[in-house]
């Protein structure tokens, strides 16, 4: 028994192909149909019903389908590990969405260089979808999203922390200085949102849906600064999370709370089922966690209401 004939015997099992798990492990369909043959003759049991052009695991396929994803997924975390140089750093490579990368990957690497651990971080910026992509093909270690997850069997999720949404405008908007925010009465304003392929415009949608209204998009933004910006200009209004603000936000930018039950979104981290933490990721998500006590803390206490008010010519 091969480690290579158990990529295909799991590559089978997960596509229900022989020609898809031939594409996914870069092998011709005759070569992987006759190492599953062979592996069947050692095993001495048929591994799959051949169902036309699906296959479905028989029940000694499925003995052997966790036992062969335990062996892959140990032979890979060895071979990880032994390319890495301790020395140098364990290395790991991360994603995040855009709300995300932007706090939470300085506030890792702070706590990395102040506690002398030698985590050697390969960070990638992208919207949700890709990064569940990303950890499922196994360009990354880890992901960092915001829940609910899709319906993805193979991903294991971790809740990190939860954040409240505010609402981001104008400080020359009647909302900056009223008594009450509700989002039931938004229906009517111009929202300025982050792309379709964005986890947080698309809650904006669903909780938009809650009260029944669909929110007019008036901007569709790739960065979160150029959201920030429109809002500030008075161009419509946005939904952002607390983590969003910082002291670098446009002049005349306002953060609200939504009165009584504030929308809130939880972030998470990610993994592919079968790829086990090697030392790097581990590294990463001791250091995630030690940052989140802080940072939820943070979160909790600073207030939502700011302004940051042009600054003003010396006239002394």
């Amino acid at each position: 028994m091969e480690i290579y004939q158990l990529r295909y015997f799991v590559a089978v099992a997960e596509t229900g192909s022989f020609t898809k798990a031939a594409a996914r492990c870069f092998v011709s369909q005759p070569s992987l149909s006759q190492q599953i043959i062979n592996l069947e003759s050692e095993v001495g049991q048929s591994l799959f019903h051949r169902l036309g052009r699906s296959v479905a695991l028989t029940e000694a396929g499925h003995v052997l389908i966790e036992h062969a994803r335990r062996i892959l997924s140990e032979a890979d975390n060895a071979l990880r590990e032994l390319k890495e140089d301790p020395g140098r750093g364990h290395r790991v490579t991360v994603g995040a969405i855009p709300t995300v990368a932007h706090f939470f990957f300085p506030a890792v690497i702070a706590h990395c260089r102040a506690n002398d651990v030698r985590l050697k971080l390969r960070s990638y910026e992208h919207f949700r979808p890709n990064l569940v992509s990303g950890v499922l093909e196994g360009d990354l270690d880890l992901g960092l999203i915001s829940l609910p997850l899709i319906n993805e069997p193979r991903i294991v999720q971790t809740t990190l922390f939860t954040e409240p949404l505010l609402l981001a405008l104008s400080a020359t908007h009647p909302l900056a200085t009223a008594a009450e925010v509700t989002f039931r009465d938004r229906k009517d304003e111009n929202f300025i949102l982050l792309g379709d392929a964005s986890s947080l415009a698309a809650q904006v949608r669903r909780i938009s849906g809650d009260y029944d209204f669909e929110p007019r998009i008036a901007h569709r933004c790739a960065q979160l600064a150029t959201v920030k910006s429109l809002a500030a200009m008075g161009l419509g209004v946005s939904i952002l999370p607390r983590s969003a603000r910082n002291a670098n936000d446009p002049a005349g930018l306002v953060y609200r709370k939504f009165t009584g039950t504030a929308p809130t979104r939880e972030i998470a981290l990610i993994r592919h089922y079968r790829r086990h933490p090697g030392k790097g990721a581990q590294l990463f998500i001791e250091a995630a966690q030690a940052v989140v006590g802080p940072l939820q803390s943070a979160l909790q206490t600073r207030p939502p209401f700011t302004v940051n008010a042009p600054a003003r010519a010396n006239q002394g």
